[in-house]
């Protein structure tokens, strides 16, 4: 690793003062050069005393290739502006406030059930079988309905629920 790191010291500014000028892009750059070590290490050239050149040939075509890929997604978002991907609008804050105090009540009333019927309760809303259940809490197939039941009623108790809104 001496002849990587040396190499590194060696390289790496002007590598990455070459790119900057080539692509305008400082990030672009600093990408490029860390993948130009990257694939260094990984492979290393097969000629010995050419490895300059070879970090300058790599990085440069990670360059290019970035910039044939954005183009090619500009291009393709252009043309399907209907489908381009939207972000989510930012949550309320109130929103945000009262759905953490929903989880942190849910899992207070969680805690409060058994091991055994915490897990049978949480593996059925998995989508877990029954036998898949009976197998991981240690119980019968024919019990994990009951067990099952028992932890929903347990928790709208807690949670001040009729059984049907659960």
């Amino acid at each position: 690793m001496r002849h990587v790191a040396q190499l590194f010291d060696d390289h790496h500014q002007s590598l990455y003062r070459y790119l900057v000028r080539l692509s305008g892009d400082a990030d672009l750059a600093a990408d490029a050069v860390q993948e130009a070590f990257l694939r260094l290490v990984e492979r290393p050239p097969a000629v010995a005393g050419g490895e300059r050149a070879w970090l300058f040939t790599v990085a440069t075509n990670v360059v290019l290739e970035t910039a044939r890929t954005r183009t090619r997604r500009g291009r393709l978002l252009a043309t399907a502006e209907a489908r381009a991907p939207i972000g989510d609008p930012p949550r309320d804050p109130h929103e945000l406030v009262e759905a953490d105090e929903r989880r942190r009540v849910v899992s207070q009333a969680l805690a409060t059930l058994s091991e055994k019927e915490r897990t049978a309760l949480l593996m059925r809303e998995e989508g877990f079988t029954h036998r898949e259940i009976a197998e991981a809490v240690g119980t019968t197939t024919g019990s994990v309905g009951a067990l099952v039941a028992r932890a929903l009623d347990k928790l709208a108790a807690l949670l001040a629920l009729d059984r049907e809104g659960v």
